[in-house]
């Protein structure tokens, strides 16, 4: 079965033309996950301090390989955290057309 983890992440406080290159391929990555169902939702605080992922998988091991495929990893270390649920409105908002 799978479960929900929130993935914090602490981004470093100054931002080097390696990790800016980086940024692109990031989005692309998470959007991706996102598509596949792996990611459902991804945040950045406005002073570009932490980053949040929900992500999904059956442990806790996944999640990292789900981590380890973004660009970015190498510049930041998770805290993970295994959820009880994750509710959004968008979730419960879907309905059917048939």
């Amino acid at each position: 079965m799978r479960k929900a983890f929130m993935i914090e992440f602490d981004l470093p406080s100054v931002f080097t033309e390696e990790f800016m290159a980086l940024i692109p391929k990031q989005r692309y990555v998470l959007n991706e996950l996102m598509d596949q169902g792996n990611v459902q939702s991804y945040s950045l605080a406005l002073d570009r301090s932490k980053l949040w992922m929900i992500a999904v998988g059956q442990t806790e091991f996944e999640i990292l390989e789900i981590i380890e495929q973004l660009p970015l990893s190498v510049f930041m270390t998770p805290d993970i955290s295994e959820l009880m649920f994750h509710n959004t409105a968008s979730l419960a908002l879907q309905f059917s057309l048939n």
